[in-house]
């Protein structure tokens, strides 16, 4: 045997040991803006990621088209493993609102859960209202002119702004960004009113005075945001939260899905792992391939729903 080959060898005995699938760094796709909700857990993930896979993880952000082109990116790559995708519910509001995209996220199989939260609505520091209550009388008095941002259009942070809309019977301009971290500059630089997008991407607002939470999108308060209200509370009928899983080719075997799906487990089980992805706004989520499939099935039902009846729906 080559020296080069004999030196390179135990590098990769114990993943072969365990019974590895995976032969090279597998590359985990976030298709938004680094800073993001997605890109936020998938850094907290990475390194434990790694070790369970006995090979590197490489998170990479391919931004643009409210995920699309992270996610077409991923839908043409080869179908072993090494190249997958980190994204929620925009994969089905997404393909909605834009019946051309060239890739159909339900012929991506997925290999796990992840995460489940609901998105906060946050506004400017200088905002003439300090509240939930009083940002809708805002909007009332002055229709069509309160902005705010999301990660793009069609994103599920979108469908939750046109569901405020349509239950609060107010006119919001909604403004479109790359991803939720974008978004949240721009409240910060005052330059639009309010956002709805991830506990994590807003994070840094709030850190630096610039901004406050003033509601959540899911159906009750979050533990760590004790006295924030959940949107349903002042708008009845108001409940809509996302999640996250993990995407992979067409016609990536279930074997190797079942391996992806191991690793990230351990990896979100860690309680140390845990701890910081409930300080940045999620649940931690495990599941396998078959229940993330199952619950991507009940959601598309749902959020089709939604999104026809906020006029979203493309042709």
């Amino acid at each position: 045997m080559h020296r080069r080959a004999l030196l390179a060898a135990p590098l990769f005995a114990p993943a072969v040991a365990r019974g590895q699938l995976l032969d090279r760094p597998v590359r985990l796709i976030i298709p938004y803006s680094a800073g993001g909700v997605a890109d936020t857990v998938a850094r907290i993930l990475q390194q434990r990621v790694s070790e369970q896979l006995g090979l590197s993880l490489i998170v990479e952000n391919r931004t643009g088209a409210a995920g699309a082109i992270g996610a077409g990116f991923v839908a043409q790559a080869p179908p072993d493993g090494h190249t997958l995708l980190l994204e929620g519910a925009t994969s089905i509001t997404g393909p909605l609102a834009n019946r051309s995209l060239p890739f159909d996220y339900g012929n991506m199989p997925l290999c796990a859960q992840i995460t489940a939260a609901p998105y906060v609505l946050g506004i400017k520091a200088g905002f003439p209202a300090d509240d939930l209550r009083g940002f809708l009388a805002e909007a009332r008095r002055r229709p069509g002119e309160v902005t705010f941002g999301t990660p793009g259009v069609a994103h599920i942070a979108h469908l939750m702004g046109e569901l405020l809309q349509s239950l609060a019977d107010v006119r919001l301009e909604h403004v479109p960004f790359r991803g939720g971290a974008d978004a949240a500059r721009e409240v910060a630089g005052g330059r639009i009113d309010a956002c709805i997008i991830s506990e994590s991407s807003f994070n840094p607002v709030l850190h630096g005075e610039r901004g406050r939470v003033i509601a959540t999108t899911g159906g009750t308060r979050r533990p760590n945001l004790p006295n924030v209200p959940a949107i349903g509370e002042i708008v009845p009928g108001y409940e809509l939260a996302t999640w996250m899983m993990i995407f992979s080719p067409p016609g990536t075997p279930m074997p190797v899905r079942q391996r992806i799906s191991q690793a990230f487990a351990a990896a979100v089980n860690d309680p140390r792992l845990r701890a910081r992805i409930e300080e940045s706004g999620n649940d931690p989520v495990s599941t396998g391939p078959e229940q993330a499939e199952a619950l991507w099935r009940s959601e598309r039902t749902k959020l089709t729903g939604l999104m026809q009846r906020a006029g979203l729906v493309q042709g």
